[in-house]
């Protein structure tokens, strides 16, 4: 029950910081902001717990590349299509790849009702997706955008499960944010020169708000996977979708209904199957 609730917790978060990071006007200096912060708190992270045991550096290395791959993705994502539908197609992508990774390469098992929860999940929360949607050649690639950004999830979510099992969280957590957060920033200052941090207090705040919040979602996640079957954990942490859709509501003044209501009931159904499992 405590990883559970420690799951549901960082969705929260990571609905949240999401939220944060599309409600900059400039969605470049947003991302670049975000990196700032997640990269001083990583190097705090690194100062305190060391440098990583050996043969461990393929695996930071690898889930770098992977969580810039899932920025850029989610920057695009986000510059051309709806929060609430691409936000939720993102996160919805991952678990089923995941839990066939989980199944196949990694050989967990997953129990019947563990299984069933996380393909309820994903089809609730790629239901939220479809319901509603606007075609164009826009909305395609948006779309298209929002299924790679899920791909890069799913493939940093499989390294981080990994890595996790063979070096401490701090450590892990440290390396990965340090590196990649100092290198969003870098790659905006290339592409927009100084310019890029010019940008009104109330966007500074909520980018480097959002670094601070995306950091302890991150870290929750990672230490519930060092408890609980990947799979599981995966299908679990994306029901920050359901908060997603509610914030894209509120906030973002994008429509919910009673159809994408019933697609969250589902995803609340699979929730509970992953929990009594």
């Amino acid at each position: 029950m405590l990883v559970l609730m420690v799951v549901l917790g960082a969705a929260v978060l990571h609905a949240a910081w999401n939220a944060m990071a599309h409600g900059v006007p400039d969605r470049v200096a947003g991302f670049a902001l975000l990196g700032l912060s997640t990269g001083v708190v990583g190097l705090m992270a690194v100062v305190i717990s060391g440098p990583p045991p050996a043969g461990t550096w393929p695996y930071i290395a690898a889930s770098v590349v992977l969580h810039c791959l899932y920025y850029t993705g989610l920057l695009v994502s986000y510059e051309l299509g709806q929060f609430s539908q691409m936000y939720p197609l993102a996160r919805g992508t991952s678990p089923w790849v995941v839990a066939v990774v989980s199944i196949v390469v990694l050989h967990q098992r997953l129990a019947v009702a563990e299984l069933a929860g996380v393909l309820l999940i994903s089809a609730g929360l790629i239901a939220l997706v479809f319901i509603g949607r606007t075609g164009g050649r826009t909305q395609t690639t948006a779309l298209l955008a929002a299924v790679g950004t899920g791909l890069a999830i799913a493939a940093y979510t499989v390294v981080d499960g990994i890595a996790v099992h063979k070096m401490p969280v701090i450590t892990y957590l440290g390396w990965v944010f340090m590196i990649q957060g100092f290198l969003v920033p870098l790659v905006s200052l290339g592409v927009r020169g100084p310019g890029v941090f010019r940008q009104p207090r109330s966007a500074i705040l909520t980018g480097l708000g959002g670094g601070l919040v995306s950091m302890v979602a991150y870290g929750l996640v990672l230490w519930a996977q060092t408890r609980g079957t990947l799979a599981a954990i995966a299908a679990l942490r994306e029901t920050s979708i359901i908060f997603g859709a509610v914030i894209g509501t509120l906030f973002f003044g994008e429509r919910f209904g009673p159809r994408r209501a019933l697609a969250a009931v589902v995803v609340v159904a699979g929730i509970v199957l992953i929990s009594v499992s």
